[in-house]
């Protein structure tokens, strides 16, 4: 295993979702980089990885970091990057990190694996050909609405991120602002209560207007206009 900057795709919920080759990395770093040291100690633990240096990266300490981390990495260790589930760089804090190592010349690893907007969009049935990810909507409604609007000619597949606690307020701006598009909502994919919902985003709002409470990792999937 050479020196450099592995980027390592973890489990989005199902421990089980981890590659072989993802493991022997994680066994043979000098230095694992993850947002939540707690989070990826649980998926350590499981698989009887013990005695590995944990550094803690996130959106608040990562100006601060990712010095040390690239004096590190130049001191011919391997360090393994991973986030708190999915693939490192992807609405992650792990970008910041990938592009100043680009910039230092040091060594970068792409070791593949589970990813839940490629999740999402093959278990929607939407067309997966062509799509544009959009990541977290802003939890500003005027800019949510500006960000929207600005798809709405948009003929590919559209992919988002939402937070449970704004989901239905956001399928509602979707239909005033796309009106009965197809759309799917995955919620806790991979996990014990895995639920995907498909419809016109009306239905789909009434079923969610149902529910006390609506819990866990939300991607939306909207078709794109015909």
């Amino acid at each position: 295993m050479l020196p450099g900057l592995y980027i390592v795709a973890t489990p989005i919920g199902n421990l089980a979702d981890i590659t072989l080759r993802a493991l022997e990395i994680l066994k043979n770093s000098d230095l694992i980089v993850c947002e939540d040291t707690r989070r990826t100690g649980i998926l350590l633990k499981h698989y009887g990885i013990s005695n590995k240096m944990l550094l803690s990266y996130h959106d608040y300490n990562k100006e601060k970091r990712t010095p040390e981390i690239i004096q590190f990495l130049k001191g011919g260790k391997r360090v393994s990057l991973v986030s708190d589930s999915g693939t490192p760089g992807i609405s992650d804090p792990g970008f910041y990190l990938i592009r100043e190592c680009i910039r230092q010349g040091i060594n970068l690893v792409p070791v593949p694996g589970p990813s839940a907007v490629i999740t999402a969009l093959v278990v929607s049935g939407l067309p997966c050909d062509r799509f544009v990810y959009e990541g977290f909507l802003s939890h500003r409604e005027g800019r949510k609405r500006k960000k929207l609007l600005s798809l709405i000619n948009e003929e590919r597949t559209m992919v988002f991120y939402e937070a449970p606690s704004r989901i239905l307020k956001t399928l509602r701006i979707i239909k005033e602002i796309f009106g009965e598009r197809e759309c799917v909502i995955c919620r806790e994919l991979t996990k014990r209560f895995e639920e995907v919902i498909r419809g016109k985003v009306s239905e789909i709002i009434s079923t969610l207007e149902k529910r006390e409470r609506i819990k866990g990792e939300i991607v939306i999937v909207l078709k794109g206009k015909e």
